[in-house]
């Protein structure tokens, strides 16, 4: 085993050496380029000393995280997720000038080649390459330097205030078919808990607050409990079972939720992690709808709440979700929400299927933990990589609505994309 994971570090160590040569290329361009700010020797030196105790630190915070990993596992702390982003927000704001001062750097250099070229080949006159070198604009680096500090300083919100103030995203939709005895139900949808990157029970408790503030008819949760391990929501299982609901919680599994940590070759170690897995959910009052649906009645009226394992459209992404399986029972005359944690389930399977979905509730996304999210405006590197990937859509005469998540993963914080909390009245129109 130790030969085999000592081959795996060599086979890693090329790919680690060159990215330590282009971090320190970065560190040392962005370095440059900054220094020429300033002009007395008074400010050179107390611009050299922050800067290099900023890059001493972040060192420091990136050893300290690699170390809790190796002694703790996925614990966190708030310590640690603020040695994570501090390390995040100071590489992206050192790319982010250096990225920007090659652009003018390269416009300078073809600038500077093409006169030395001209004066070689139509002057016949060789000039030093200097010379035609044009001088930087010290305005160009002033604005990336600007442009520099506002990752910088809006990473670092995002991971101290961002990450737990929580939103809560309101919504009315109106049904011709849905039962008369439903008209006013409340729905809330939470997902992507990621509990294993939490790091302060209060903050955490707040959020749980504003859910049970909305008197929720239905909670429903769609996905990514942990980041991986199982246990990881031990700490919260109390928290999250003070959640109530008139008409019950459901969930499914998201991703995420398949990554524990056990000997997949025996039979025994795989029912007991997942028996022990499916148990957390009980313990916090969800009932897990795997492929399955429950109906939900007021009265002698009914809808149906149809659950799915995780279906992503990515290869990588585990495929457990079973359409087919989930609606037994369920016809399109009846009203139907699904829960699918992956909303290119939606496009993929949801809208093909025989058996209509009125409403889809995803996650997953996050809305990457970044970006814009302004009245008239939604702007997200989300964007980019899934087609529907935060709010509400429509297509079929069928919604899907994808949540941003309540907890955050990688990056501990978030910019923009708020955690979400999502109400969701139903209501019955009249037929046209």
């Amino acid at each position: 085993m130790w030969v085999y994971k000592l081959n795996t570090s060599l086979g890693k160590l090329p790919f680690l050496i060159f990215t330590i040569l282009i971090y320190i290329f970065i560190d040392i361009y962005t370095w440059y380029g900054m220094k020429s700010l300033f002009v007395t020797e008074r400010y050179i030196k107390i611009f050299n000393f922050t800067y290099w105790a900023l890059t001493i630190f972040g060192l420091y915070a990136a050893w300290s995280v690699y170390q809790h990993q190796i002694t703790h596992g996925s614990t966190r702390d708030e310590l640690l997720n603020f040695y994570m982003g501090f390390v995040f927000a100071l590489f992206v704001s050192k790319l982010v000038f250096a990225t920007t001062m090659i652009l003018h750097d390269g416009g300078r250099m073809i600038f500077g080649l093409f006169h030395y070229l001209k004066s070689i080949f139509i002057h016949s006159e060789q000039l030093q390459f200097a010379s035609v070198l044009p001088a930087r604009w010290k305005m160009w680096t002033t604005s990336a330097t600007i442009l520099a500090g506002i990752p910088f300083i809006t990473l670092l919100y995002g991971v101290t205030k961002g990450k737990y103030q929580y939103s809560v995203e309101k919504l009315k939709l109106e049904f011709n078919h849905l039962p008369p005895s439903f008209d006013g139900l409340r729905v809330v949808q939470i997902s992507d808990i990621h509990a294993g990157s939490f790091d302060n029970i209060d903050k955490v408790r707040a959020g749980i607050e504003k859910i049970n503030r909305l008197k929720p008819d239905l909670v429903l949760f769609t996905g990514d409990l942990v980041n991986a391990e199982k246990d990881e929501i031990n700490p919260y299982i109390s928290l999250f079972s003070e959640i109530e609901a008139t008409y019950g919680k459901f969930a499914v599994l998201g991703n995420h939720d398949y990554y524990g940590t056990y000997s997949r070759e025996k039979q025994s170690a795989t029912e007991a992690y997942w028996n022990d897995f499916f148990k957390k959910y009980e313990a916090m009052g969800f009932q897990l709808l795997n492929n399955t649906n429950q109906k939900i009645y007021i009265g002698n009226e009914y809808i149906n709440i149809v659950g799915v394992e995780n279906w992503g459209g990515g290869k990588w992404f585990p495929k457990y979700g079973d359409l087919d399986k989930a609606t037994v029972g369920v016809t399109s005359d009846d009203f139907n929400i699904l829960m699918s944690h992956d909303p290119t389930h939606w496009d993929e399977k949801v809208l093909k299927h025989p058996v209509k979905m009125d409403i889809t509730l995803s996650g997953h996304t996050h809305g990457f933990q970044f970006g814009v999210n302004l009245p008239g405006i939604k702007w997200s590197p989300a964007m980019y990589r899934y087609p529907r990937w935060m709010g509400l859509y429509k297509e079929k005469e069928s919604y899907l609505y994808v949540n941003r998540g309540f907890g955050f993963l990688g990056y501990p914080g978030r910019v923009g994309m708020l955690p979400e909390i999502t109400l969701i009245e139903l209501h019955r129109s009249e037929p046209q």
